[in-house]
């Protein structure tokens, strides 16, 4: 399975310069949890709502302040072709909760850790589906009142 049959899209972005206020009302009209920084439409850093809160808020900063100021950069990305394994090892090792996804150089969409839960969930699914229903279909019979727990 690749990248993209489980990424989120589209992705959404804002220039560097953006305040702090805007990139918070975009997050909360997207109702997303991060926002990706481009400059000239290349990718440059990503703000997540625990940036704003932990570097932003917490330092007393305001919402006049340059989105590039909070930023992660450089940003750790996965390819749109890539096979969703090289994801799960880039989340384990880099320990972000959400990935840019691009192609080549033009952003496609995030790749988070909620979307790599609803794909394991749906692997799971997939797998106990049938077994799910054959229990249902076939309910346990009760024991018998002529034989012990053994069975005799």
């Amino acid at each position: 399975m690749k990248v993209s049959e489980v990424m989120s899209r589209p992705a959404v972005s804002v220039p560097a310069g953006t305040l702090l206020g805007q990139v918070a009302r975009e997050m909360a009209g997207y109702e997303v949890g991060s926002v990706l920084v481009t400059e000239g439409g290349t990718l440059r850093g990503i703000v997540t709502d625990r940036d704003l809160a932990v570097r932003a808020v917490a330092r007393g900063w305001d919402a006049d302040e340059r989105v590039d100021s909070v930023m992660t950069s450089p940003v750790i990305t996965v390819d749109v072709t890539d096979d969703i394994h090289v994801a799960y090892r880039t989340f384990r090792r880099s320990g972000f909760r959400r990935l840019p996804v691009l192609d080549g150089h033009r952003i496609v969409g995030v790749l988070t850790v909620d979307d790599m839960l609803i794909d394991v969930f749906q692997r799971l699914a997939d797998l106990l589906g049938p077994i799910a229903w054959s229990v249902l279909d076939e309910p346990p019979e009760p024991p018998s009142a002529n034989t012990g727990p053994s069975g005799t």
